[in-house]
């Protein structure tokens, strides 16, 4: 029998991400032994259901018991928590990774509780819906999707190597960064998006309510699309602005100046900006199509009948 790329790993969390880490490394078969632990009973009770686990516990502590790698996949805010409880639990040589979309306060959150003999290599997975739950996630969610790993300054290459690895084949394309860059760049390819569609949504919502059902009612595609990202796990979210803030005051102010820039041309009747600027933001489009991270589809590729659309997180 082949060897597997990891005799037992652990994921902390099986919501959409490390629901479908674990049903990557099941269909792959990544892992010799997979344990996934959830704090909620329910979410065990289901995971049992689903039978995506070799072992299922309430205790992360005990799942992180002889694991050579324990993937922490909870809300970036509670990282540090989980990792007070795995940290004196990892066997000499184990890795604790993560895959939380704010880096620079997972590395200062989890950091402290891990012990000399291990090693911390976080990583995030940019690929995701807006479902959440063990039943949200599917195995091929990473599949042409990159995964960014923030390896500590000084941190073991062979672990590196590791994680990296797992990720590849786990099907996603890996790119290494510091946790301060990764920040930086998600802030505006992520987080600052989310908040804007979070914000648009809230505006419709607060509108009278003759005026709510209209928008409800007529609602075109990019209202529609909002909506969609507005409807990801509000923890989450929660959670990502308040350690990634820094990161998404600066983008948010970027955006700022640029759209009282529009407003300004469209106030004076400006169709030379206005049209100067849609041309340029076409092309990031057609580059992000190129690059297969999203499809030219008139829908999207959003389809009821198919699986959930990727966005990223």
């Amino acid at each position: 029998m082949i060897q597997p790329l990891v005799p037992r790993l652990a994921i902390i969390g099986a919501g959409l991400i490390g629901s479908s880490l674990a049903r990557a490394a099941r269909e792959k078969h990544l892992a010799g032994t997979l344990v996934v632990a959830d704090a909620d009973p329910a979410v065990c009770e289901r995971v049992r259901q689903l039978g995506f686990a070799d072992v299922m516990t309430q205790d992360a502590g005990e799942a992180a018991d002889g694991a050579d790698i324990v993937v922490v996949a909870v809300p970036v805010g509670a990282s540090g928590k989980v990792a007070e409880v795995v940290g004196p639990r990892l066997k000499p040589g184990a890795i604790l990774s993560d895959v939380g979309s704010v880096k620079g306060f997972v590395v200062e959150a989890m950091a402290p509780h891990v012990p000399a003999h291990a090693h911390l290599i976080p990583a995030h997975p940019v690929a995701g819906t807006e479902f959440s739950g063990p039943d949200a996630g599917f195995a091929t969610l990473f599949e042409n999707r990159w995964c960014i790993v923030t390896p500590p300054e000084g941190a073991d290459p062979q672990a590196v190597a590791r994680i990296v690895a797992l990720w590849r084949a786990a099907g996603a394309n890996v790119e290494t960064m510091s946790a301060q860059h990764h920040d930086l760049v998600l802030a505006i390819t992520s987080h600052v998006p989310h908040l804007i569609a979070y914000n648009i949504v809230g505006t419709a919502a607060h509108l009278e309510e003759t005026l709510t059902s209209e928008v409800i009612k007529f609602s075109a595609g990019g209202f529609r699309d909002f909506t969609r990202i507005a409807s990801s796990d509000p923890t989450m979210w929660r959670d990502v602005f308040l350690t990634n803030r820094e990161a998404v005051l600066e983008m948010l102010g970027r955006f700022t100046e640029d759209l009282t820039a529009l407003q300004r041309a469209i106030r004076y009747g400006d169709g030379d900006v206005l049209f100067e600027h849609f041309a340029r933001t076409r092309a990031i489009r057609r580059s992000i199509i190129e690059q297969g991270q999203e499809t030219a589809a008139p829908d999207f590729g959003r389809r009821a009948a198919e699986k959930p659309k990727h966005e990223d997180s």
